[in-house]
């Protein structure tokens, strides 16, 4: 009979740990919703992602005396109202009132009021005087000053240079991508055009719901959710603010700009396409080094001290671009690899940006796992 009351609390302890966990996932799901509803850019998505759970992280933290489910679900509210207020009315049912979620998520707006998003492009086309040039402005531009969460400075990890034009390594990059990444014609396979366009989603579709998928595989507590979800976004956000930094530092010129250019770059080994254009169209920033990887790599780092390096519950995620396709790994790190090849592939990246993202990423994951310790 001991053995049978045993197991009893033991399932009953699982069951309570699964509930308490449903309002950071809750969350989490209608924060990603409202944002892509919004049509929200990535390193802003972002922002908005890492405030809401940092401060649900906080309420749920700090709560004594009070539902801690109430005082997370009032901190994700708060934020989501001033950040996103057009979205009100979605999730006005989803909290309850709570003076302590209500104050941990006013003092996370304040604390992120001025941290330099928003400020004005300044970006200066290169041109000579008179000579006509593309006129839209680069995006995020402001990024590369905007105050992180977990780095000293934005450069903290700023990478070396990238390979010089007239380098062995610049010549292995440019012709890979050149025969990998072209529109038409490429030597790409069919499940390497579907990972092309799979990993074309941007910003947090990219990583929240691999998240929650490994999240819901165990039985997990509220406030390792919250801590979790946290860390991954905040991870996230300060992957934008170091990738920003370097692209502007360093102004690489895409694939489509090199190889159209291939004949004046010193190298014998590029040759020139006039017509090449990349099969997933190009963003409007500069090249080096990789936005997809350093943020794949981030959040992977702080998925691998939760979960291990080792073989883990299938990773989920599904694709906008692909509908109906489902991609699953066993591995954290594999999904890393997906992105970085999927931005080659597609014709954006050249291979060295994705392995130096790469190591960005997993920097600023040990990093945040470092700033944001378990509780005891």
């Amino acid at each position: 009979m001991l053995g049978i009351r045993a197991c009893l609390a033991v399932f009953l302890v699982t069951l309570t740990n699964f509930a308490l966990a449903d309002v950071v996932l809750d969350w989490n799901e209608a924060g990603v919703k409202a944002i892509a509803a919004e049509r929200i850019g990535p390193p802003e998505g972002a922002r908005i992602m890492a405030m809401m759970h940092f401060a649900m992280y906080e309420a749920i933290k700090e709560a004594r005396g009070e539902s801690p489910e109430a005082a997370g679900a009032a901190a994700a509210r708060v934020v989501l109202d001033e950040t996103i207020p057009q979205q009100k009315q979605q999730w006005a049912s989803m909290a309850q009132p709570s003076a302590i979620g209500e104050r941990a998520g006013r003092r996370c707006l304040e604390m992120r009021a001025r941290d330099g998003v928003g400020a004005a492009n300044l970006y200066r086309p290169v041109t000579t005087p008179g000579k006509y040039v593309p006129t839209m402005l680069p995006v995020s531009y402001d990024w590369q000053v905007v105050k992180p969460w977990f780095l000293s400075t934005p450069s903290q990890f700023r990478p070396e240079p990238p390979p010089a034009l007239t380098s062995a390594a610049w010549a292995r990059d440019y012709n890979e991508i050149k025969a990998y990444g072209v529109k038409d014609n490429s030597k790409r396979s069919a499940f390497q055009t579907e990972t092309a366009r799979f990993w074309s989603i941007v910003g947090i579709a990219s990583w929240n719901s691999i998240v929650r998928s490994l999240a819901t595989s165990q039985p997990r507590s509220l406030i390792d959710n919250a801590r979790l979800f946290a860390l991954v976004n905040m991870a996230a956000t300060d992957a934008f603010v170091a990738v920003f930094d370097a692209k502007y530092a360093y102004q690489l010129w895409r694939p489509v700009t090199a190889i159209r250019n291939g004949d004046i770059d010193g190298n014998d080994a590029t040759e020139i396409d006039p017509a090449w254009e990349p099969f997933i169209p190009t963003p409007m920033h500069p090249e080096y080094p990789c936005a997809h990887c350093i943020t794949a790599s981030a959040v992977a780092t702080v998925l691998e001290s939760e979960f291990g390096e080792g073989e883990v519950a299938p990773m989920v995620s599904t694709s906008t671009a692909v509908p109906g396709v489902t991609h699953r790994w066993t591995r954290i790190r594999d999904y890393v690899d997906e992105v970085s090849n999927a931005r080659v592939w597609g014709g954006m990246h050249y291979r060295t940006s994705t392995e130096v993202g790469r190591r960005m990423g997993r920097d600023i994951g040990m990093l945040a796992v470092k700033a944001l310790p378990k509780q005891p």
